[in-house]
């Protein structure tokens, strides 16, 4: 039922433009236009109860915590994106959830951004992939999403008011692509703005963010609502395009929006056009159901954490094998960190304990299990305390034939609201790890940390290294599942783990200074840098082992189109059990007149295969995977010329790669005064034509100077035109240069 808002007062159209309260929208119900509730997160439901408190920070109901996006990034899986999303917007339909806030899409510029554990790539388009993903199975499910924070919300540190000061270019290929393509593929119901400034301009009332880009370019046409708290001038916000200011406000700013139109300064017409988008979410399904199959979530939850651990390092040690002495060390097999600080955090209907699942699992097959604290995760243990624990641990592990530690972050290291220092694990876990693994014991770490942590300085003195991020509520029996074989370890990286924090290109402008972070590295983010400086680091973007074997073999790239390639390959699984594997599609090239990264992921899949089975897979290349944001043209340009498709195991590591040729597209700019002598002559059109009336116009004696320097060109291509005819006076006829300016127009393309 479409509501008829010409029957609203202002003052009523003022109101539904702003919360209730800190969850829930206001009714007008003589109009028929009910209350809904929007809430966290993107991979739970908080939903709290009636007696919410005022900053949305109490308990809320027990409700499923699946892993969280910087583990579902490293599934590399938009089937498994897929199922959280369903299973996230039944739980929000049970809960009467009109909206859930979420999947974060946004891009981890940084390892030490406070909030990577919400955000599961530092590419574009993994990210996008995702959570395209996630949002179409959840508002299937019934629901509304909305895709966060919109945009360049990268970092923590003054996240209310810094400025990510970022070129055009770079937001377009690195930090916009993501939600383009949730909007584009999935139709979010919402699209949440961000707190920080966009280039000087706050995302709540960046016109060009959200009008130019969010609306026109995109064709967005869904409620763009505030991060909560996050509007510093609701009017500016309506003129915008921001739509619904969260949370509540009492009135005040309602209040400031009739007053505008009143004064003529905001069209009533701009008003409307946000009410109709916000009574639209009234839409969605907003009624309790109370249907929820938590069992069923739970053993998902646990299917989905297991698929996203990345296996970095393993020296014949995992498996586990039956019959032998295990030693668990560490308190986060006993007191898990499954989920991240801040506003997402899940109040979970239950929890698996690593050690209690490990002990089960290894009853199964024989073998023993001792354990010891290893360290305390409280932050006034004494020196003492830990030395203690640590000489009791090495005990532990000496009786055993193989110790798996417990490492990791808690929410004290990480957490929504502040960004960490610096990479490293607390002193007293790296002094645990390196004195178990002196014991001369088989030594396998098991991590549990939101965003990357450095290896460095043990790295080398273990056996096996399992990144388990913050995996959900059922972290435990995922980890248990993967270290005794139950599971074929499938994740790969989705962001690098570097050797220093000093190699990351962002480290000298994060997270800014004096109300600014300057994007200074460009498109260069992640691995996209370390590969084409040359930077080593510990574990590339996209890194992943298993315990079988793949091959893959007969790539064959063929052209579809003047923009499009078709990439075929054949996977075999050549070991002796069933798993998964990741298809990485990358392309390089040098073409074009700007820098481009050494290679880009522009396509992958996931397939599960047999031992001994082999699949062809064919991955379409569309135009964006060869186009670079001119920002000439305002536009993705495809140069013609050679593209290298590159299958890869990780981002470093190419295994196959064919040259294809692309006619691209015809780019010719139009010339202006201000365009360079270089741009004049090589012009397709004009170049031409200006030297043949160059030529025609030489005597005789500077036509052979001309000839006895033909590099003369040179000194001179870089200097705009207009300063060229004051540098020779006047060489060439203005009435010529501007009836080839003409010429230009008439052969440049639309844009």
């Amino acid at each position: 039922m479409t509501t008829d808002i010409t029957r609203l007062t202002l003052e009523q159209k003022a109101s539904l433009l702003s919360g209730r309260d800190f969850w829930s929208t206001k009714p007008v119900d003589e109009a028929g236009i009910p209350s809904i509730v929007l809430t966290d997160g993107p991979h739970g439901i908080r939903r709290q109860a009636g007696g919410a408190d005022h900053l949305g920070i109490n308990d809320s109901l027990p409700s499923t915590c699946f892993p969280p996006a910087v583990a579902v990034g490293s599934s590399w899986d938009p089937d498994m994106a897929a199922r959280v999303g369903a299973a996230v917007g039944e739980e929000g339909l049970a809960f009467g959830v009109a909206v859930v806030l979420g999947p974060g899409v946004n891009i981890k510029r940084s390892p030490l951004c406070g909030r990577n554990f919400e955000y599961y790539s530092e590419d574009p388009h993994l990210s996008g992939v995702l959570g395209a993903a996630h949002v179409n199975a959840l508002q299937a499910a019934g629901p509304g999403a909305s895709v966060k924070h919109f945009a360049a919300n990268n970092q923590e540190t003054e996240r209310m008011r810094v400025s990510a000061d970022v070129d055009e270019r770079t937001l377009r290929e690195i930090y916009l692509p993501a939600f383009e393509r949730v909007v584009t593929e999935a139709s979010p119901a919402t699209v949440m703005c961000s707190y920080n400034k966009v280039n000087g301009v706050y995302a709540s009332r960046n016109r060009w963010l959200l009008a130019d880009v969010l609306r026109g370019d995109w064709g967005f046409t869904g409620a763009v609502v505030s991060d909560w708290g996050a509007v510093s001038n609701r009017v500016d916000s309506v003129r915008a395009g921001m739509d619904l200011e969260m949370p509540g406000s009492n009135g005040t700013t309602d209040a400031e929006i009739v007053d505008a139109v009143n004064n003529g300064r905001l069209d009533e017409s701009i008003v409307d056009d946000s009410v109709r988008r916000v009574v639209a979410l009234t839409e969605l399904p907003h009624t309790a159901t109370n249907e929820l199959d938590i069992d069923a979530h739970h053993r998902l939850a646990r299917e989905v954490a297991a698929d996203s651990i990345v296996l970095l390092k393993n020296d014949e040690v995992l498996p586990l094998v039956g019959g032998s002495t295990i030693a668990v060390i560490g308190a986060f097999a006993t007191e898990p960190r499954f989920q991240g600080g801040g506003s997402s955090h899940i109040n979970a209907a239950r929890t698996d304990v690593a050690l209690d699942e490990i002990r089960s699992l290894a009853a199964g097959q024989g073998s023993t299990v001792v354990s010891a604290q290893g360290y305390s995760l409280d932050a006034d243990a004494s020196s003492g305390q830990s030395e203690s624990l640590r000489a009791t641990a090495v005990e532990a592990a000496l009786t055993a034939d193989v110790a798996i530690v417990f490492a990791g972050l808690s929410d004290r290291e990480e957490s929504e609201g502040f960004d960490r220092t610096n990479l490293q694990l607390p002193d007293e876990q790296v002094e645990l790890i390196i004195a178990v693994a002196a014991s001369g014991t088989p030594t396998v770490v098991v991590l549990s940390n939101g965003g990357v942590v450095t290896l460095e300085g043990w790295h080398d003195d273990v056996d096996a290294i399992v990144e388990g991020w913050l995996l959900g509520q059922a972290c435990g029996g995922a980890i248990a599942d993967v270290l005794f074989g139950v599971v074929n370890p499938s994740g790969h990286l989705a962001e690098t783990i570097p050797l220093r924090l000093e190699d990351n290109p962002s480290w000298l402008n994060f997270p800014g200074e004096q109300g600014h972070v300057r994007y200074s590295e460009g498109v260069f983010v992640g691995y996209r840098y370390y590969t084409t400086a040359g930077v080593p680091v510990r574990y590339p973007f996209g890194h992943g082992l298993s315990y079988t074997t793949f091959e893959t073999t007969e790539l064959l790239s063929t052209v579809t189109g003047s923009d499009s390639v078709r990439a075929q390959v054949t996977v075999a699984n050549t070991g002796d059990r069933a798993g998964k594997h990741v298809v990485q599609i990358y392309v390089a090239t040098t073409t074009g007149p700007v820098r481009r990264p050494r290679r880009e992921l522009r396509a992958f899949v996931k397939l599960a295969l047999q031992p001994g089975e082999s699949r062809q897979v064919e991955l379409d290349l569309g135009r964006r995977a060869f186009a670079y944001w001119d920002i000439e043209l305002g536009r993705f340009v495809v140069p013609a010329g050679e593209y290298t498709v590159q299958v890869c195991a990780d981002a470093s590591t190419v295994l196959h790669e064919q040259i294809v040729t692309l006619a691209g597209d015809a780019v010719i700019r139009e010339l202006t005064m201000d365009s360079t002598v270089g741009d004049w002559f090589s012009h397709p059109v004009v170049g031409p034509a200006l030297m043949a009336g160059l030529q025609s116009s030489m005597t005789p004696e500077q036509a052979e100077q001309a000839a006895q320097n033909p590099d003369a060109l040179k000194m001179v291509e870089s200097m705009p035109m207009q300063q060229f005819l004051v540098f020779t006076n006047g060489a060439l006829p203005v009435d010529s240069l501007e009836q080839l300016i003409e010429l230009s127009k008439v052969s440049a393309p639309a844009v």
